[in-house]
């Protein structure tokens, strides 16, 4: 029962993302919107496996997995943002 209830939260998180980075203005809100939603959905989604699995050496491997993907993620996401901001890719102001 409760992992059904992480599964559909990871659902929602990632249609969520998926909004977000469609609609966002420029490169780094998009990248924030992604990064936040999908790790969401994917800590959502791992957290959920482990309700979901009989206790052993399956739920070790997930709870790695979770720890390796809540370092990597926003590792990679900061990468990104540095190197479009050394790109000089200017953020979005707003309109004037």
């Amino acid at each position: 029962m409760l992992g059904w209830f992480f599964f559909i939260l990871a659902g929602f998180f990632a249609v969520l993302g998926t909004f977000g980075v469609l609609f966002m203005p420029d490169v780094y809100s998009r990248l924030q919107a992604g990064a936040l939603s999908g790790t969401t959905a994917v800590v959502s989604l791992l957290i959920g496996s482990i309700f979901w699995v009989d206790p052993g050496p399956l739920t070790g491997r997930l709870v790695v997995l979770l720890l390796f993907f809540l370092v990597s993620s926003p590792t990679a996401t900061h990468i990104i943002g540095r190197y479009a901001w050394r790109e000089r890719i200017v953020p979005w102001r707003g309109p004037r």
